[in-house]
């Protein structure tokens, strides 16, 4: 009954909004349809995710590994951001490479001076 249901709304509510002028506000915008189709597949997400984690208890490679370079992007533009208040006092390196005799910092650190190229490299 309930999929019954379903399957005549999805066949429906496209039809009708062809038919209903886009003057009326019974008329669904193109903006709206997207917006649910990413509101859906956000949901359908968590519920993936919640399922996984939650009832499985899994944690797999891949949420791990997304996890541990996020945290290491965040974790290199905060040592970026405390200058001089380190243990070591360096302005410019971070306290474990001034521990470990590093007279540079590595080519890739240079963008972590900004926070938007840090968010960056989290997301990617």
């Amino acid at each position: 009954m309930f999929i019954g249901l379903l399957v005549a709304l999805c066949i429906v509510v496209p039809v009708a909004n062809l038919l209903i002028p886009e003057s009326s506000s019974l008329h669904i915008s193109t903006y709206t349809v997207t917006l649910l189709g990413k509101y859906l597949c956000f949901a359908l997400l968590a519920i993936a995710l919640d399922l996984v984690w939650g009832y499985c208890g899994i944690l797999s490679l891949g949420h791990g590994a997304f996890f541990a370079l996020g945290g290491y992007a965040m974790g290199m533009y905060l040592m970026r951001q405390i200058g001089t208040r380190g243990v070591y006092g360096d302005p410019v390196l971070p306290d474990f490479m001034v521990f470990l005799n590093w007279s540079e910092l590595p080519w890739y650190w240079y963008g972590f001076d900004h926070f938007w190229f840090a968010m960056l490299m989290v997301v990617l």
